[in-house]
């Protein structure tokens, strides 16, 4: 499912119109980006977390040449999800 997709079901689900659904699920995603780009986590009950990992700085190979490289540190963002969540996956 895409983000076009998700509006259109929320536009369906809801009785909305499509573009008024397409703004909501744009505006969704950003308020979770701009949050995750504060470092903030993001808890959505029922569904789950998002939380920002720091991956620090490490050595690896380039796999082309098997060169010794270092790759820089970096900020993740993860998923947890819920425990209802996890019970819809596994039945």
């Amino acid at each position: 499912m895409n983000n076009a997709e998700l509006a259109d079901k929320l536009a369906a689900d809801h009785g909305i119109t499509k573009a008024d659904a397409k703004k909501l699920v744009d505006g969704v995603f950003v308020a979770i980006g701009d949050a995750a780009a504060k470092g903030e986590e993001i808890s959505l009950n029922g569904f789950g977390k998002f939380k920002v990992k720091d991956s620090p700085e490490r050595e690896g190979r380039n796999p082309a040449t098997g060169e010794t490289m270092t790759i820089k540190a970096s900020r993740k963002l993860t998923f947890t999800p819920a425990k209802a969540v996890k019970d819809k996956l596994n039945g």
